[in-house]
């Protein structure tokens, strides 16, 4: 057991330094057209792995099932050891020259010198790396605030508890289908619709997607909450509707995937000055699995003390409280540069939020 516990222990603070380098590698080599298509493709993995995982776990045993995810690290391990250095990260270091050869391998026969000046003026207009010098009143506290601000409200709105909980969601609920068999339904839903995103976040915009999901997400909410009341008083009358849980978890997890599920991991690369993404970005992070561990070990014991329809009314209270955030504080960055997000930051919070 101690092995385990050392085990899921270090695997889970590499997860957590993975996800801060992927989002910012992710943003910073893709081009502005499609940086949001590029940055949903965290996300995307993520919603492969827990498929994986809940595919492979209905039919091995837990030794088998990590023997074989072993491989996943490995394959990208030896893959990504061909590929180029961020140029932003290397014009930081003041290696202008390997940033040059860097976009070239990455845009191909492009002339990469408009790009290269563009990056120079980002950082030009950067703050100071150091967390003590950083202005919260600044174009770098506002930054911080929507980037810890988009993570606190994606795990707070319940979704890896409703993740990790939905086998005992749809035995709770009567539902007739095997709780493995519907857990893997939610596990397809979820690569899908994220898929979904990462076609439609360049086309539509984050803030469209941002607000669509987090408002439908707390109307799913809403529904469980009154299903799970009217099951605790009358059980005769929801029998006829058994199907409604398993519904209201797949579209609530079909539009996490599409907005708040992708969108806040690469806003972070996008929206945080260039010298002080990697603290700002860990931070944030940290946030988000402390949020992960803090919402999915308090699930169980809020729906034994409290009962569920209190715990979903408070998660659908979390999620509208989550569309006004990003209504009054979020910037819309589609097909936009690094340069002009950081000019839209640098301006008087009183002014337009919903374009830059």
């Amino acid at each position: 057991v101690v092995l385990l516990y050392v085990a899921r222990f270090t695997s889970g603070v590499a997860v957590g330094a993975v996800t801060v380098v992927i989002s910012l590698y992710n943003c910073e080599v893709a081009e502005d057209r499609v940086r949001g298509t590029v940055g949903a493709y965290l996300q995307l993995m993520i919603t492969v792995g827990i498929l994986w995982a809940y595919v492979l776990g209905a039919f091995l045993d837990y030794y088998w099932l990590s023997l074989i995810s072993c491989a996943v690290p490995v394959i990208f391990f030896l893959s990504f050891l061909f590929m180029p250095e961020s140029p932003l990260f290397l014009i930081t270091r003041g290696r202008d020259e390997d940033a040059e050869r860097s976009l070239k391998w990455l845009r191909g026969d492009h002339d990469v010198r408009p790009e290269m000046d563009r990056l120079r003026e980002l950082l030009s207009r950067s703050s100071s790396g150091s967390v003590g010098k950083m202005s919260w009143r600044g174009p770098t506290g506002r930054a911080v605030v929507i980037t810890i601000g988009l993570m606190a409200f994606q795990q707070l709105s319940g979704i890896n508890a409703v993740i990790f909980y939905s086998e005992r969601i749809f035995e709770d609920a009567g539902s007739t289908l095997s709780p493995s068999l519907s857990t893997i339904i939610v596990g397809v839903v979820q690569v899908l619709a994220t898929y979904a995103s990462s076609v439609l976040v360049d086309r539509t915009g984050r803030r469209v997607l941002l607000l669509l999901s987090d408002t439908a997400m707390a109307v799913c909410l809403l529904v469980l909450s009154v299903y799970f009341f009217i099951r605790e008083r009358h059980p005769d009358h929801v029998t006829f509707i058994a199907w409604l849980p398993l519904a209201s978890v797949v579209v609530y997890i079909v539009l996490f995937s599409v907005g708040f599920g992708p969108l806040p991991w690469f806003m972070i690369a996008e929206i945080v000055p260039a010298e002080v993404k990697g603290v700002v970005s860990a931070v944030a992070v940290c946030v988000n699995w402390a949020l992960v561990f803090a919402v999915t070990k308090a699930f169980g014991p809020m729906v034994e003390q409290l009962g569920a329809p209190v715990t979903f009314i408070l998660f659908c209270a979390v999620c509208s409280a989550g569309t006004a955030f990003v209504a009054l504080f979020v910037p819309e960055t589609k097909g936009k540069s690094l340069s002009e997000i950081q000019s839209w930051l640098e301006r008087r919070p009183r002014q337009d939020t919903g374009k830059i």
